[in-house]
């Protein structure tokens, strides 16, 4: 046992941990643990962003790029407050995340102090847990419990604030290795397993629905066995994308708003739905009370609260999605639904995905992106239109391919992650899709890679509209486009190549396609400004509030 400061002690157990990378930006009350930082900087990186949240952005894209903690750091005061909009986008999307910041000393607290503020009361109602530590010997306890509730049951970030006095104080420490996670099975009753066997043995029409819980389990394996031995259609929500193979002959493309007709027309006809990892989000389900009425529901989830919250279900199982799928497996006889399927097959090509392939659109691109990167990139989005196309045109074959801001919808969260999803997958090509709207909110991070020379892609989906508002006030407010057009000045390669990107435009498809190429073959951080036309919709379509059995495609509004 030796004594150590404060700030000794966090860098300490950090390594504990295993990070071996942390996103932030130094001020005065975190001086001390940046100071301890530097004489660690052979074992724990340190990626200095632009802004406050594209650290916390890059933490989580590291984080879901990995399936490890994301960290990052903050000073008190506007360091901390601009972490905040990042926690929220983890909380919302349950992504396991450490955020340290520094608190002013003791002494000041509760006085409006210089930059102080109660940082651990501001996310309180976003993160699984805050802390605020004023007593150095219980500094390694709290960080140590931090990364452990960050880790288990259902993932979400934890914020540890630490008094500046604590930073400089001594105490004893010692090495504790870390606790190993085991999967949440306590709650995992046989009584529930052997009623949705009964369920799956009744079916005639199943379908499955698999979101982000899965993921969060890796229980990708045991789900495509049970998507066979159902021998049941499946479709993902945005935060469910990779769990099936994107190609897979039983996968039938995204639910809710912007999902396939394949996927809500055949939901709404199923007899049986079985939801992995869902927690029925709004954009999933449309009208709650019209969502899959001729089926028996079926929710399995980590998480207690979330079963009956939005969509009241006739059976259910509360626990880790990987040990729950793998005694399904166990259980379950191989099932033959080939009318059933044929049926959905015949939905998936009456109505299929269709964009123009002639011209540079959003789907154009990024079909050319999946194309050039074989479907093994990563892909990081910002939100709205480009967010839509991506998670619709690009084929993700496995988990962690897709990193996007599903339940925040965080315009601005995308260069972040994706520096720091890069920055945890060196192996992998990492490109971030963005529309021209959400890239002013966050273009300084391309700065970030510069300085770090972090080999991302960023494509700007250009239409110099917010595209997805203009949908919508199109569709519903009788083309009155108050504030949605950007029609300006600013030169996206300009910018950029000013930050130290290398930069091209593109108007056509070959254009697209040769800048994407020299991006790759590059080694260094590129923007790629990919001009389409203002008017571009994301298709199909629900309208807020309607069933998803309205989806409805462009065809359908001409007719």
């Amino acid at each position: 046992m030796k004594q150590l400061t404060g700030s000794e002690i966090i860098i300490e157990c950090l390594k504990e941990q295993g990070v071996d990378t942390v996103f932030g930006y130094p001020g005065g009350t975190i001086l001390n643990v940046y100071d301890e930082l530097y004489k660690h900087k052979d074992e724990i990186t340190h990626i200095l962003t632009s802004h406050e949240q594209g650290a916390s952005h890059a933490a989580d894209g590291y984080a879901r790029a990995t399936g490890k903690v994301g960290v990052c750091m903050a000073t008190s005061g506007p360091g901390a407050t601009n972490l905040v909009t990042g926690i929220a986008t983890a909380y919302m999307d349950s992504i396991p995340m450490v955020a340290i910041t520094a608190n002013v000393g003791v002494s000041l607290l509760g006085k409006d102090s210089f930059q102080e503020i109660d940082i651990a009361g501001v996310v309180m109602p976003i993160t699984k847990h805050s802390f605020i530590v004023k007593n150095v010997h219980e500094l390694a306890g709290t960080i140590r419990r931090a990364f452990k509730i960050a880790k288990s049951g259902r993932p979400g970030p934890v914020l540890v604030d630490v008094t500046k006095d604590v930073t400089a104080n001594l105490a004893d420490y010692e090495y504790k290795k870390p606790e190993e996670i085991a999967p949440a099975t306590a709650s995992i009753k046989d009584a529930d397993i052997e009623a949705v066997v009964k369920l799956i043995k009744k079916a005639k029409k199943p379908f499955i629905m698999v979101g982000g819980g899965a993921v969060a389990a890796n229980a990708y394996k045991e789900f495509r066995t049970f998507a066979k031995l159902l021998d049941a259609p499946v479709c993902d929500t945005l935060m469910g994308k990779g769990v099936m193979d994107g190609n897979d002959s039983h996968y039938t493309g995204m639910i809710g708003m912007h999902g396939t007709k394949a996927s809500n027309f055949g939901v709404t006809a199923s007899d049986l739905l079985i939801v992995v990892g869902g927690r029925f989000s709004d954009r999933v389900i449309g009208n709650a009370k019209k969502f899959a009425n001729d089926a028996k529901i079926v929710q399995i989830d980590v998480d207690s609260a979330e079963i009956n919250k939005n969509i009241v279900v006739d059976a259910s199982i509360v626990g880790d999605a990987k040990e729950i799928l793998s005694r399904l497996n166990a259980l379950i006889e191989q099932k033959d639904n080939s009318g059933w399927l044929t049926e959905i097959e015949e939905l998936k090509k009456k109505y299929p995905d269709t964009y123009p392939t002639d011209i540079l659109t959003g789907p154009t691109a990024i079909s050319k992106i999946y194309e050039l990167t074989k479907g093994d990139a990563i892909i990081t989005t910002d939100v709205g239109q480009h967010q839509m196309w991506a998670a619709q045109m690009y084929k993700y074959k496995e988990p962690r391919q897709l990193l996007t801001s599903g339940g925040l919808g965080t315009m601005g969260y995308g260069l972040g992650a994706c520096i720091g999803a890069k920055v945890g997958r060196r192996d992998k090509v990492v490109v971030n899709i963005a529309g021209d709207g959400c890239f002013r909110m966050n273009m300084n991070e391309i700065a970030t890679a510069a300085r770090y020379n972090i080999p991302i892609i960023q494509v700007v989906i250009n239409n110099h509209v917010l595209g997805m508002v203009r949908q919508w006030q199109t569709l519903f407010y009788d083309k009155r486009y108050s504030n949605t057009v950007l029609n300006d000045a600013v030169d996206f390669v300009k910018v950029s190549e000013g930050l130290g990107a290398l930069a091209f435009k593109a108007t056509t498809i070959p254009e697209f396609e040769d800048a994407f190429r020299q991006a790759m073959e590059s080694g260094r951080p590129c923007v790629i400004d990919a001009q389409i036309h203002e008017d571009d919709k994301v298709w199909p379509m629900v309208a807020a509030g309607q069933p998803i059995s309205t989806c409805f495609s462009e065809e359908d509004l001409n007719k």
